[in-house]
């Protein structure tokens, strides 16, 4: 008797040849459950609205070869990526949403795709397509003002520092230069943002009803092979108990 992990033998598959009927039948009963169950149980909507990011680097970061401005655009691009799921913007989102802080972040309705220096999206899912809708613009709306303050905070940051290298005793300035520093969250002033895309947001199922039955016709085709190879060939035998030659 052969045992599980033997190598497959030429019989083997004209075994899985001949039963052709057997594993095609698996794939269209395969394609039709995926397409019940998505009748049944439709995947979420997922919105995406769309903020442009670009770091200007020729003027943030003059003069400096290719490797430094791969560098800079990474360290730049995280903190943009922290300033998105930070406490100050899910707050803005939560009270726009009436969800959670840790609802958006600790269930997978919000999704992050940024490629550094160009658009940046910003995808909600929900079972409603308005609602949907509704979280990803509020996202990226509350993310978009949240770095518009820290330009600002960070273009008043460079006039108090001329500002004190003129009077360095001058506490009023420290103080500035104190709370500034908190507000402008190391954000070069050079960057410039703008809220692309946030109205009238697309909102589309995240599987589509074909994906869903291929998977389903896929799943049940693998089963059906893997069910003709393991059973026994007496199985496979004609009427009288006896094998076919």
């Amino acid at each position: 008797m052969q045992t599980l992990l033997a190598p497959a033998t030429l019989e083997d598959f004209i075994r899985l040849l001949r039963a052709w009927r057997f594993w095609v039948l698996g794939a269209l009963l395969g394609g039709l459950l995926g397409s019940v169950l998505y009748l049944i149980n439709p995947p979420d909507y997922r919105a995406r609205a769309t903020v442009v990011v670009s770091f200007n680097m020729e003027k943030s970061w003059p003069n400096k070869p290719d490797n430094e401005l791969f560098y800079y655009l990474e360290r730049e691009s995280r903190k943009l990526v922290e300033v998105a799921w930070s406490d100050t913007t899910l707050e803005k989102v939560s009270a726009q949403t009436n969800l959670t802080i840790s609802t958006l972040r600790s269930s997978g309705m919000l999704e992050l795709s940024q490629p550094k220096d160009g658009a940046w999206h910003f995808y909600a899912s929900d079972p409603s397509d308005k609602t949907a809708a509704k979280i990803a613009a509020a996202w990226a709306e509350a993310f978009t003002n949240q770095v518009h303050d820290a330009i600002q905070s960070s273009i008043s940051l460079d006039a108090a520092h001329k500002a004190l290298e003129k009077n360095p005793t001058d506490t009023s300035l420290q103080a500035m230069i104190k709370n500034l520093e908190g507000k402008s969250l190391a954000i070069t002033p050079e960057l410039q943002i703008s809220y692309s895309q946030g109205t009238e947001l697309p909102a589309e199922r995240k599987t589509s009803l074909g994906i869903q039955a291929l998977a389903g016709a896929v799943s049940l085709l693998t089963l059906a092979g893997l069910a003709i190879l393991f059973l026994p060939a007496a199985q496979l035998a004609r009427p009288g108990g006896k094998k076919q030659k």
